[in-house]
């Protein structure tokens, strides 16, 4: 035989020198817990592994995950039933949990890019991602909502904000109002398409968010649908997003790869609450080496076309590659 493919998988270098994608910490961004409290470690039973942390255990382990090469953190908070309500207006307290956690991550790792997520869920009192009234989630009505949430987090210090909401024109509404208040260097990240996927389970209990009534399917994309995340594209470009990320990952690598197919914007995956928790159980039972496929799943969301990844394993997955 003239051809023989398996001469460039003889050895360890030779498959290294033409491999065709790479992973390295710095394609990672590590999703996290925030709650209120001191040296306080609160583990999520359905996500083996991850905690809800106060501010200074925060510090701590994105000092540790920076000083491994990932350069980022995506905040979620965690805060008390009593501080929601419909509009979310805790969302814009100079001095609540997630604004704080901003300023001190900032103040303690000036280098570290911190992201946070813009939707009302953590803080309304009907667990929504848009503003509620009389059973119906109001598109328009949620904007500047999400507009004034932006601007607190940007004001805090966020490098990057995130609209998770999926709500019609939001990213043009935060790019205004970004702007508006002098902040024309943070960066949008938009969740361009989200998908009505139950892979998020895990992460509802971690910050104890799921709908108080309905769900979330007449805002979030269909799973059965991929040419409508072409419009959300085009529209999100238009609007002033920066990146555009795709979520969930493993299930939607079409969606990451047409994405990549039709925008230059750079393309954020996320591995989600539900990926991960699989993984984790699976090592519990014995079934599956956790190292191994954590990485397979990572490297093949890059394969597709996504620059960076939101990963619950992203300081696993440095200390692996250190190796």
């Amino acid at each position: 035989m003239i051809n023989r493919p398996r001469r460039n998988r003889l050895t360890l270098g030779i498959r290294g020198l033409i491999r065709e994608t790479q992973i390295q910490p710095a394609n990672l961004v590590w999703p996290t817990f925030v709650q209120e409290g001191e040296n306080q470690r609160t583990p999520i039973v359905s996500m083996p592994g991850v905690s809800r942390l106060s501010i200074d255990q925060l510090v701590a382990d994105s000092k540790k995950a920076f000083e491994l090469g990932v350069p980022a953190v995506a905040l979620f908070p965690a805060i008390d039933d009593s501080l929601k309500n419909s509009e979310g207006k805790e969302s814009l307290n100079p001095d609540g949990l997630l604004q704080r956690a901003v300023k001190e991550l900032k103040q303690q790792i000036p280098d570290l890019v911190v992201i946070t997520d813009v939707a009302l869920d953590p803080y309304s009192s009907d667990g929504h991602d848009g503003f509620v009234q009389d059973g119906q989630i109001l598109n328009d009505e949620t904007l500047p909502l999400l507009a004034g949430m932006a601007v607190a987090q940007a004001k805090a210090g966020a490098d990057v904000v995130a609209p998770s909401d999926m709500m019609d024109g939001r990213v043009e509404a935060i790019r205004w109002a970004l702007d508006e208040h002098g902040f024309d260097n943070v960066l949008i990240c938009s969740y361009c398409a989200k998908y009505a996927s139950a892979f998020y389970g895990p992460f509802r209990d971690a910050l104890e968010s799921a709908p108080k009534e309905g769900d979330k399917k007449t805002y979030q994309m269909d799973p059965g649908n991929v040419r409508e995340a072409i419009r959300e594209i085009h529209s999100d470009e238009e609007e002033g997003a920066d990146w555009l990320m795709i979520k969930p990952g493993l299930p939607y690598l079409d969606v990451i790869r047409l994405t990549r197919e039709h925008s230059e914007l750079p393309i954020a995956a996320y591995h989600v609450s539900g990926e991960y928790a699989m993984l984790k159980a699976a090592e519990e039972k014995g079934w599956l080496d956790y190292d191994s496929c954590l990485m397979e799943s990572l490297i093949s969301m890059r394969r597709a076309g996504a620059d960076m990844i939101f990963t619950y394993g992203a300081i696993d997955a440095a200390t692996i590659l250190q190796r």
